[in-house]
């Protein structure tokens, strides 16, 4: 009688354990599911976030002076996406446009430096060779940039200022046309927040 109490309680005591593992099991499952949902909404919310931020707007536009010929010859009608640097890089050779204030039109040029790079000014005979990275700056046709006058003094104030390094956020831009246009030789540096659009070559 003892022996079949004692199997009774043992019973008891293993069928007590079974229903309690498999509730245990069935909390952590259900756990396990409920916090996996709010990590997968708050995921696709940052997706959707950053592709309303990179959204880019297509627009297309007539080239107005000769600063970019023979790249970009004046009437030519060219592709800018605005928007596009909300999230991309602004790259070394990128075709860009950007806003100044003494301009009312958005300005086109070609970015030649980026921040981190260095930049330096070189005398030659008859005017001053820019360089990035030690190496000597070219346009399209390959043909060094020659400053002289106001574009090399405003290119060396800079040079000076922040010791042959481009800071953040500022790049340093040109036309195609080796003595300088409305560009870094004459603005200075421009800043990342005036970038506007990117242009699309043919």
């Amino acid at each position: 009688m003892i022996f079949r109490d004692k199997n009774k309680k043992l019973l008891l005591v293993l069928l007590i354990l079974v229903v309690v593992l498999i509730f245990l099991g069935f909390k952590n499952s259900f756990f396990e599911k409920k916090s996996q949902v709010p990590f997968q909404n708050n995921k696709d919310n940052i997706e959707s976030l950053k592709e309303a931020n990179c959204s880019v707007k297509t627009k297309e536009m007539i080239v107005q002076g000769d600063s970019m010929a023979p790249l970009i010859e004046p009437g030519q009608t060219i592709k800018a996406l605005f928007g596009y640097y909300n999230c991309h890089k602004v790259k070394r050779g990128d075709v860009i446009l950007f806003k100044y204030a003494g301009n009312k039109n958005l300005i086109i040029k070609i970015v030649k430096g980026t921040p981190g790079d260095s930049f330096q000014l070189e005398k030659t005979s008859v005017a001053w060779n820019l360089y990035v990275n030690n190496k000597l700056v070219v346009n399209s046709e390959n043909k060094a940039y020659l400053l002289s006058g106001v574009r090399y003094k405003m290119l060396h104030l800079y040079e000076k200022s922040y010791k042959g390094i481009i800071p953040s956020n500022a790049y340093l831009v040109l036309g195609n046309k080796t003595s300088g246009t409305l560009d870094s030789t004459r603005i200075g540096l421009i800043g990342k927040k005036n970038i506007v659009a990117k242009v699309q070559l043919p």
